[in-house]
């Protein structure tokens, strides 16, 4: 027996990570120099909770899929071109900054409203989806504060696997330290799941799927309300580039073995 889920997913974009993203002091405090410029994608780690959450979407044909999203509409539309060939889905768009330098606690505000204007949403089916970090803020702390924004009380970070069964409960499996998985059990929804890797590869781009999706991305990135996530107590005292150290050795009579065996004891120290 399936069981109908209501999977919604935080996800925001990122810059390109090929990109060169140099940190800089503007009008409104820390921005990324010629941040509007940069080529944007779907911030990896919430990608693999898309994912997943459409893979379980599919097994359970009665669930629902939500994406929701607080970033810039421009950047956003630019994305969702090709994420929308990824899965079947429902965008809910907030419009607003999503760099590295936006207050964690005000961005979860904001999503959680977003979310609990969800037309039809069930918040005792809810599986709240998101990345366990995050390639933008990186605070590991966004997804918490929704589930708590939401009351949700159920949260599992760094998942990998995630496992239904008949009676509506579910196993889990997160990350710990030495490699190893915690095997968790919860009775059922709602929970907030913040997802590692897990096991699903991206999927293939279907164009039918995209074009189908287009027909609601649309109209949500149109209606998409301004959110005002400033936070003008929050200051940064210094943005800089992590330092880049590089030392180069010419070794022209060195056998391959010495140099393995030199690497290791430089390791080692």
């Amino acid at each position: 027996m399936s069981i109908a889920y209501h999977i919604v997913v935080c996800a925001s974009v990122v810059p390109d990570p090929l990109q060169t993203l140099e940190p800089i002091t503007g009008p409104a405090g820390p921005a990324l120099k010629n941040e509007s410029m940069l080529p944007a994608i779907l911030d990896p780690w919430a990608a693999h909770a898309l994912y997943e959450g459409g893979h379980l979407a599919k097994q359970n044909p009665e669930s629902k899929l939500w994406l929701v999203s607080l970033a810039p509409k421009a950047k956003l539309q630019q994305v969702m071109m090709t994420v929308a060939q990824k899965v079947p889905l429902e965008l809910v768009a907030v419009d607003g900054p999503s760099g590295g330098f936006v207050d964690a606690h005000q961005t979860a505000a904001a999503l959680a409203a977003a979310i609990r204007a969800i037309p039809g949403l069930d918040m005792s089916k809810l599986l709240l989806f998101g990345g366990w970090e995050s390639a933008s803020r990186a605070a590991g702390v966004t997804l918490q504060l929704v589930g708590e924004e939401l009351g949700i009380s159920d949260q599992f970070q760094g998942v990998d696997v995630f496992t239904a069964r008949d009676d509506g409960s579910f196993e889990v499996l997160e990350r710990v330290e030495g490699a190893r998985h915690q095997v968790s059990y919860c009775a059922g929804a709602p929970a907030v799941l913040g997802w590692a890797t897990g096991n699903l590869g991206e999927p293939r781009n279907d164009p039918q799927t995209g074009m189908k999706n287009m027909r609601t991305i649309m109209p949500a990135l149109q209606k998409a309300k301004a959110a005002a996530v400033a936070n003008p107590g929050l200051h940064y005292t210094d943005i800089v580039l992590p330092k880049q150290q590089r030392t180069t050795r010419v070794e022209k009579n060195m056998t391959a073995d010495a140099i393995a065996r030199e690497i290791v004891e430089w390791v080692k120290e």
